[in-house]
C-alpha cells in the first residue's frame, strides 16, 4: 500500500497549478470517434521541462464505441481511476489516494484529442483555438501560442504509441496502445 501512495503522489506531481490560459474542455460524442475500439495501455508521464527524473507509469484500459468511452487506470495492480462518457454525463471513480491534480475532465480531453478525428475537434474548438495536422503531427494553438503537440508513431494512431506534449500545463505523456480482441 505504501508502494501505491508513492506512485499516485508522484503522478499528481506531474501537473502543476493551473495556468493562465485553460485549455479548452473537449465533450465530444463518442459516436463522433466513429467506430469503436479496445485498447491495453501504458501511459507514462513526465513533468516539463523534462529533467532526469524517470517517467511516471500507469496502466489503462480504454474502450470506444458509439454509445460511450470507458478508461479504467490502474497502478500497482490496484484501479484507481474509472472513467466513463456516454456523450452527456462524465462519471468516474477514484482511489482515495489519487491525487485532485488528476483529473477526470482532462483525461477525456487529452483521449479526445489524441484519438478524435481532427474535424471532429475543430468543430468542437472555442474561438480563437486552432488544431492542425501535418502528416504525423498534430497541434492544438491559441493564436500562435502551441498549446499541445502529438505525435503519432503508428498506423492506425490507436495501435501503436502517440506522445502528447502539454506545455500549458508541463507534461509530456506517452502513450503505448496494442488493440484487444
Amino acid at each position: 500500500m505504501r508502494g501505491l501512495i508513492i506512485m499516485l503522489a508522484l503522478l499528481g506531481g506531474c501537473t502543476s497549478e493551473a495556468p493562465e490560459t485553460r485549455l479548452p474542455a473537449l465533450r465530444l460524442a463518442p459516436a463522433a470517434f466513429a467506430g469503436s475500439v479496445s485498447l491495453t495501455q501504458r501511459l507514462s508521464v513526465t513533468p516539463l521541462p523534462a529533467n532526469s527524473a524517470a517517467p511516471k507509469t500507469l496502466d489503462a484500459l480504454l474502450e470506444i464505441n458509439p454509445e460511450q468511452i470507458q478508461l479504467a487506470g490502474f497502478a500497482l495492480g490496484q484501479r484507481i481511476l474509472t472513467v466513463s462518457w456516454d456523450g452527456q454525463s462524465l462519471t468516474s471513480s477514484r482511489h482515495a489516494l489519487l491525487p485532485k491534480e488528476v483529473d477526470e475532465q482532462r483525461v477525456l480531453r487529452d483521449v479526445q484529442l489524441v484519438y478524435w478525428p481532427l474535424a471532429a475537434v475543430q468543430a468542437a474548438l472555442p474561438a480563437g483555438w486552432t488544431l492542425s495536422e501535418e502528416g504525423n503531427v498534430r497541434k492544438l494553438t491559441l493564436g500562435q501560442e502551441n498549446a499541445i503537440t502529438i505525435r503519432y508513431h503508428a498506423t492506425p494512431r490507436w495501435a501503436g504509441q502517440a506522445e502528447l506534449e502539454n506545455t500549458l500545463e508541463h507534461y509530456r505523456l506517452v502513450i503505448d496502445s496494442k488493440e484487444t480482441p
